[in-house]
């Protein structure tokens, strides 16, 4: 579990093929002492598994589902990635929840300076279109963000200065691929709203008085 509050700016120090998955190095200001074989840490925001660490720098393997899902098939040595370390009881939910689960790949449209902030325009693939809410929150490279807008299956969003020192989305130009999650709370929702029948499961039953006592909400 995430935030979207990107901790650190890391780069890809290394990558190599074994079979079908990739193994990345990445160079990090992390202290590598107290991260845990095993530990789970987001990368561009996708949920990875540190399988070493050395001094600088951890190693996760990304799998062909992964690199079919994500943008990470795409990056070079060298490339800025944005890195989150797994929510820990207690701390603060600065951004939203988050879980690492890419649900699909975005287009950057636009970008465009409006005073001190930058505009995006985002094309969002089938898989995240309908959970698209106007401010609403949805993660972008690991970044919780606000959706300011939203025209069909495209989404804006206003970059401030605070977020630009964070990440490098400011570096962002039009027909960059973006990883996107859909926020949590809104697929849960759209999933009881949208309850199938057991006998067709083609056929939603939708949120009714029927719905809401058989889950215990009414009596």
């Amino acid at each position: 579990m995430f935030t979207g509050l990107i901790a650190d700016i890391g780069h890809i120090a290394s990558r190599k093929q074994s079979g079908e998955n990739w193994t990345l190095a990445i160079k990090t200001s992390f202290d590598t002492d107290d991260i845990e074989l095993g530990e789970s840490i987001a990368v561009d925001g996708a949920c990875l598994t540190v399988t070493s660490t050395g001094q600088d720098s951890f190693t996760v393997d990304a799998s062909p589902e992964t690199l079919a899902r994500t943008t990470l098939g795409d990056r070079a040595t060298g490339d800025p990635v944005h890195l989150e370390r797994a929510l820990r009881v207690g701390d603060r939910l600065g951004g939203h929840l988050v879980l690492g689960h890419v649900d699909g790949v975005g287009k950057i449209l636009s970008r465009r300076r409006d005073k001190n902030a930058w505009l995006f325009e985002v094309q969002a693939p089938p898989e995240v279109a309908p959970y698209l809410i106007e401010k609403g929150s949805i993660t972008v490279d690991g970044v919780s963000l606000t959706i300011n807008s939203v025209q069909d299956a495209s989404f804006g969003l206003a970059i401030i200065p605070h977020t630009t020192e964070k990440t490098v989305l400011a570096d962002y130009r039009a027909g960059r691929r973006v990883n996107l999650e859909a926020d949590i709370l809104g697929k849960y929702v759209r999933k009881f709203v949208g309850l199938t029948s057991d006998s067709d499961p083609s056929k939603g039953k939708g949120l009714n008085l029927e719905t809401l006592i058989g889950a215990g909400f009414h009596n």
